[in-house]
């Protein structure tokens, strides 16, 4: 592919209708046809500026401050991780909720850490002491056992486990955060796959940035988000190019959500068999070649 302000279209189109009002038609036809599959084939693939550039299909509120109304708080979902800490003046009293390897909160974490790949952001030990989310919304909590988590905010979640706690550790404390929060970015972005993060809070922006920006071949007009929650999924274009984006309520992310980037025309038509490639590039170059030999034979 090539970018547009290297082959300029006012300019390539100023420069055609030059020679399509030559003086001697006759003599320049064949002319004009050669150069106009030269430009046809410099403009092929190529990326026009426009298409590179984010929130540009409206006014953004400049030099101005607007209240924030899309920011959502995450909802504990089956299958997450959660970290919980338990602490007191006196360290006995909680040592029953504390847990250890292999113990109530090791064990039901198994699957997950065999299922788990290198590069999580999120250390084994973490893991393996973490609270596992099971389907129907529980963990298995030392102590006060079974304790239905799924579908509260943490802050609900960590009022609910503090008062099940209360009643044996008078003075405990207890700290509650998302272990296994992940995005799945595909498509046209610099580093394509799992992105971990550890704020409960992201952005769309933030997780392309995370995935190292998107390629020049991103179409920005065309970004679908998948989003499975309680037990529905649904399926969101997304448009880069209109600031409206900043006020949907799929700008925040939440944990597990897909992201796919398609590509533009200029990457599909640049990525064709290579059977395809030799034979189009091939048939372009014999037409040149007869018709620059049609032209010295005048």
């Amino acid at each position: 592919g090539c970018r547009s302000d290297v082959v300029n279209d006012a300019a390539a189109a100023s420069t055609f209708s030059t020679f399509l009002n030559l003086r001697n038609p006759s003599k320049h036809s064949s002319m004009r046809i050669l150069y106009f599959f030269t430009l046809l084939l410099l403009t092929c693939s190529c990326v026009q500026h426009k298409q590179l550039v984010n929130f540009n299909q409206g006014p953004l509120p400049l030099n101005k401050a607007e209240a924030i109304l899309n920011s959502i708080d995450l909802s504990i979902q089956p299958e997450d991780l959660l970290q919980i800490n338990v602490s007191s003046f006196e360290p006995d009293a909680i040592r029953a909720f504390v847990p250890q390897a292999g113990g109530a909160g090791g064990q039901q974490n198994n699957n997950f850490m065999q299922q788990s790949t290198g590069g999580t952001g999120v250390n084994s030990l973490e893991l393996f002491t973490g609270y596992f989310v099971d389907r129907a919304g529980y963990i298995d909590f030392p102590v006060v056992g079974r304790v239905k988590v799924g579908g509260l905010t943490l802050g609900v979640a960590h009022d609910t486990i503090l008062n099940r706690i209360l009643p044996y550790v008078s003075d405990a404390v207890v700290s509650l955060r998302f272990l296994n929060l992940k995005i799945t970015l595909l498509g046209e972005v610099a580093q394509p796959g799992l992105v971990r993060i550890s704020n409960k809070r992201v952005t769309l922006l933030e997780a392309i940035g995370m995935a190292g920006d998107l390629t020049p071949y991103a179409d920005r007009t065309n970004i679908l988000l998948v989003r499975e929650k309680d037990g529905q999924r649904q399926y969101i274009n997304m448009n880069l190019q209109d600031p409206g984006i900043f006020a949907s309520q799929f700008f925040y992310l939440e944990q597990n959500d897909f992201i796919y980037v398609s590509p533009t025309k200029a990457k599909i038509g640049g990525i064709t068999d290579q059977t395809s490639r030799i034979f189009t590039f091939g048939s372009a170059g014999l037409s040149l070649i007869t018709l620059i030999i049609a032209i010295f034979r005048r």
